[in-house]
Order: C-alpha cells, then sequence, then structure tokens
C-alpha cells in the first residue's frame, strides 16, 4: 500500500490527510506547543501531523521577499504541501502573538501559500478566557487568506495551568476527548473540501 494513503473502512485507500501545526508561542514550557504534541496523540485514522517551529524565523521584510532565507522557504514549502492546518493560538494583548503574525506574512508574501486551505485553531491560556480574543482575531486574518476554518468545536482551554500537569500533559479528559472530537472534525473538513475542489473541476 502506498505509504501515503490508507484503508478506508467504507472501502477502497484514500490519501493520507496531512495536517501542519502551527504554534504561536516560542518559550518553553507553553501551553499551546504542548497541544500540537497532544494532538499526534489523538489524531484519526489516515491523518498524520508535523510541527513546525516558526518562532526561528527571521522578522517579515519585503525586501527579502526576491532572495528568501532557507527557513523561509522551507516553511512555505511545508505550508504549500499540507493538506490543512492546525493553528495552536497564544494570546498576547487581545491578540495573536508576533511570532504568529510573522509567520502568517511570510506565508502570505510575495505568493500566498494559505490559500484554499482548511484550517483548525485551539487556544490555551491561563486567563480565564482561554485566548477567545487571539482566536477571533485570527478568524478575521484567515478571511484575506482565503482560507476555511472549522467553526465547531471550539477549543478554549481557560486556567491551562489547572488541566495540565508538570510535564505539559493534558490530564483534564473533557478537554481531551473534545480536542479528539477536534481533529476528526478537522479530517472530515478536509476531505469534504477536497471533493467539492474535485467536483468543480470536472465542472
Amino acid at each position: 500500500m502506498n505509504p501515503r494513503s490508507w484503508s478506508s473502512p467504507l472501502g477502497g485507500e484514500e490519501a493520507v490527510i496531512k495536517i501542519l501545526g502551527i504554534s504561536g508561542s516560542g518559550r518553553e514550557g507553553s501551553y499551546n506547543t504542548a497541544l500540537l504534541t497532544i494532538a499526534k496523540e489523538l489524531l484519526p485514522e489516515g491523518a498524520e501531523l508535523e510541527t513546525c517551529d516558526v518562532s526561528r524565523l527571521p522578522l517579515f521584510n519585503e525586501d527579502l521577499e526576491s532572495d528568501m532565507p532557507a527557513s523561509v522557504k522551507e516553511f512555505k514549502r511545508m505550508v504549500r504541501e499540507a493538506d490543512a492546518i492546525l493553528f495552536a493560538v497564544a494570546e498576547y494583548n487581545y491578540s495573536i502573538s508576533a511570532v504568529m503574525k510573522n509567520a502568517i506574512e511570510w506565508g502570505n508574501r510575495p505568493d500566498n501559500a494559505w490559500e484554499g486551505k482548511p484550517a483548525a485553531m485551539m487556544s490555551a491560556s491561563s486567563s480565564p478566557r482561554g485566548g477567545a480574543r487571539a482566536q477571533l482575531h485570527l478568524r478575521q486574518i484567515l478571511v484575506d487568506l482565503n482560507m476555511y476554518p472549522l467553526n465547531r468545536p471550539q477549543i478554549l482551554i481557560a486556567n491551562a495551568q489547572e488541566k495540565f500537569n508538570d510535564h505539559l500533559q493534558l490530564t483534564d479528559e473533557r478537554t481531551r476527548r473534545l480536542l479528539r472530537d477536534l481533529l476528526y472534525a478537522l479530517a472530515a473538513w478536509t476531505r469534504k473540501l477536497q471533493g467539492d475542489h474535485v467536483l468543480a473541476q470536472e465542472h
């Protein structure tokens, strides 16, 4: 069997969905980065998750577009080759982090590598709001990128210090189930959009 395909329970083989996980935090001990690690354990069959540390990308500068740094070229390649994007959204000052905004800018210029991709988002915060304001801001940005974010379920982990242990393992079972539901929904949403795209091409 092709390593990039899997045997569907409905019969036949389907391509494996390749998800790219991006955290908006570059710090050690980040709850949001930990969510991406945990997500790898909860993926549905037929999906895989690769992560990229975007905190090491240079600051976006239009002067570098004609001769992009190697790290940026590699990042854009990963975005292009992904079937879907999973954003782990850290909130700073009522918005997304500079780390995530920088990655979005590089992905969008000079060509939009984000174009048409399904996306899901999740947040963990020590605050009582769970990163809701950052997710709302990110949704606004995804409109300009022409991406297709999931609406439900919403992963807004408030008071995260009470739901993770000292090893950054998610100990709250309800939240684990919700994260699993998000991943299954993202896989289904991606397959639907891929199917719609094929139908559109045929017509």
